[in-house]
């Protein structure tokens, strides 16, 4: 088990703590996923291709965040930007390798945006960001997975995904053709707990043990800690990736009031269509 000493870190007056671990699992002889938890950047890649070949997939990746750490005023469009030099870097790893190789990409970037910080969330693959706060558990990104286009059309339930037979296919990867990444844009809440995780996490424990493990207290790295030991004790089948924020101070206090307008959703230059409107979230939760 790797663990990254909990944290805490000042950005753009935005006080955070966090906490991140990560495990080849029970079941894997090496670990894939990587993971960078170091302010304003908080994002776990899923490598793909087997071997040494996932693992350079996924490093990849976090190696094209790695000139966003330490900054206080993030734009938009260094994040949108090291997601497109991620892509192209991916590829060239999955060119050089037999069999191709391939990562997720999740996680929240803290930017600023409109003067004010904003937590920016990408996602491509099956890795999520979950959101808790006052009670309320959420899962802030959508799958991309055969099993999520079921859901969404109808033919597969929720409850019949953890044995569905595909249920670890996904429809889009970092260096794949016509994977655009997902963008969201959403007000930093003080208070609120976040978590990003592999599908180690997600696959082994269900969103009531989550959000269970989230709820239960504790600093940011112990329940890092406590979530990564029940996803082995269930079984371990994955190499298995988290990382958990608080929100200390420097937010909002909630959503209402902080809604983002239709007529905004072209204010981050993302230069690439964004399949899931960055208003939407924050659209949903005034209701």
């Amino acid at each position: 088990m790797t663990q990254l000493a909990d944290q805490r870190a000042m950005s753009a007056g935005v006080s955070l703590q966090c906490g991140s671990s990560t495990d080849v699992g029970r079941k894997r002889s090496e670990n894939e996923d990587s993971l960078l938890a170091c302010q304003p950047v908080f994002i776990v890649a899923d490598g793909m291709g087997g071997l040494e070949a996932g693992q350079r997939a996924s490093a990849a990746v976090i190696a094209e965040f790695q000139g966003c750490v330490g900054r206080t005023a993030v734009p938009a469009g260094d994040v949108v930007a090291a997601v497109e030099r991620a892509h192209a870097t991916v590829r060239a790893v999955s060119d050089s390798t037999g069999r191709g190789a391939g990562s997720t990409l999740t996680g929240l970037v803290l930017i600023d945006h409109e003067n004010a910080p904003q937590w920016l969330i990408v996602n491509v693959g099956d890795s999520r960001v979950y959101r808790l706060h006052g009670g309320e558990f959420q899962q802030l990104t959508v799958d991309h997975s055969l099993a999520q286009e079921l859901i969404d059309e109808g033919s597969l339930l929720k409850a019949d995904v953890a044995t569905f037979a595909r249920k670890n296919v996904i429809t889009r990867a970092m260096g794949a053709d016509n994977s655009k990444a997902d963008y969201w844009l959403r007000p930093v809440v003080t208070g609120e707990r976040l978590l990003v995780c592999s599908d180690g996490l997600s696959g082994e424990l269900s969103d009531e043990a989550i959000k269970a493990g989230l709820t239960l207290g504790g600093s940011t790295q112990q329940t890092a800690d406590a979530l990564l030991a029940g996803a082995l004790e269930h079984g371990g089948r994955d190499n298995v990736s988290v990382i958990v924020i608080d929100v200390i101070a420097g937010g909002v206090n909630s959503w209402h009031g902080v809604a983002i307008g239709d007529d905004q959703s072209d204010t981050i230059d993302t230069r690439t269509e964004d399949t899931r409107p960055v208003q939407r979230v924050a659209r949903n939760a005034a209701r």
